[in-house]
């Protein structure tokens, strides 16, 4: 029986290693518990009609709750692993008075200074295979912590590629190009860049898929309410004369509609055409979309 409580307390140390190492560093980055909560906490926000400050918060609110919920549940988890051999598997310094504690409570402190490094060693493993697991709680622990650090550093990037598109697309509809305008050198170098950060954009939707749940703030900095001109800016230039510039408006469209697929594969579900996507995306961040 000991050792089947152990195991629970195992698995639930590996199930939560698993969703770290799906959200942070699997090629898709298409984590599971991290992914519900952040859903969870989108939908409520938005059902409750926050005004736009306090749907700000959410996607810094959704990072913190999921690495709350990562160092809780491995601190259970490995806490479960100690409960069932404590005090007699363990040596407890002299005069200390941790063995006259609850076993349970014992082995959530044990769990919690282990996985926070500090090592005060009033409390070690004494059999042999607790003295060679116990570590690994403590690696975990640096793991986690070295974890949030980098998944900090990644998302606010791949944030900043976004609304730098969004600002850029605000100023090209401030300036309103007609497709006369479009029609030239120029204009196919503006297009086939758009394209190029619109596939940055829809990578870091696939790599970071937390970034959907992050609030642009005002719609000239918001992707949601400007990407509906970058679809006028690609039918324009499909309309343009010269080859050189359809080619760069095909390559925005199809760039649009990989981005479109993505958003709804992951985030939206509506099953409809480009168009009716980027509409449901800016509906969902509270953004009635460009409009030419």
């Amino acid at each position: 029986m000991e050792w089947l409580v152990s195991l629970v307390g195992a698995g639930l140390v590996m199930i939560t290693l698993r969703d770290l190492f799906h959200t942070l560093w699997h090629p898709t980055r298409h984590g599971g518990l991290s992914r519900l909560v952040m859903t969870a906490l989108w939908r409520l926000a938005r059902r409750l009609r926050a005004p736009g400050r306090v749907v700000g918060f959410v996607g810094p609110l959704a990072m913190v709750t999921v690495v709350s919920m990562w160092a809780v549940t491995v601190v259970l988890g490995w806490a479960i692993v100690y409960w069932p051999h404590m005090p007699g598997a363990f040596t407890f310094s002299p005069g200390s008075q941790a063995a006259q504690q609850p076993a349970l409570l014992d082995s959530v402190y044990l769990s919690l200074v282990t996985v926070a490094t500090l090592g005060l060693g009033d409390i070690a493993p004494d059999e042999g295979w607790l003295r060679l697991v116990s570590p690994f709680e403590a690696l975990i622990g640096f793991a986690l912590l070295t974890a949030t650090v980098s998944w900090v550093l990644e998302i606010y990037p791949a944030l900043t590629r976004r609304r730098v598109l969004a600002i850029r697309l605000a100023l090209l509809r401030d300036a309103d190009p007609t497709t006369r305008q479009i029609d030239c050198t120029a204009g196919a170098l503006l297009l086939d860049s758009l394209a190029t950060e619109v596939a940055r954009v829809r990578i870091d939707f696939t790599q970071y898929a937390e970034a959907y749940y992050f609030h642009d703030g005002e719609d000239h900095s918001s992707l949601a309410a400007m990407v509906g001109y970058a679809v006028v800016l690609a039918q324009r230039g499909q309309a343009a004369g010269r080859p050189e510039v359809r080619l760069a408006g095909a390559l925005l469209a199809g760039a649009l509609k990989d981005l479109a697929a993505i958003l709804d594969q992951r985030f939206l579900h509506t099953g409809g055409p480009p168009t009716e996507v980027f509409a449901a995306y800016a509906a969902d961040h509270g953004r009635d979309g460009a409009q030419p």
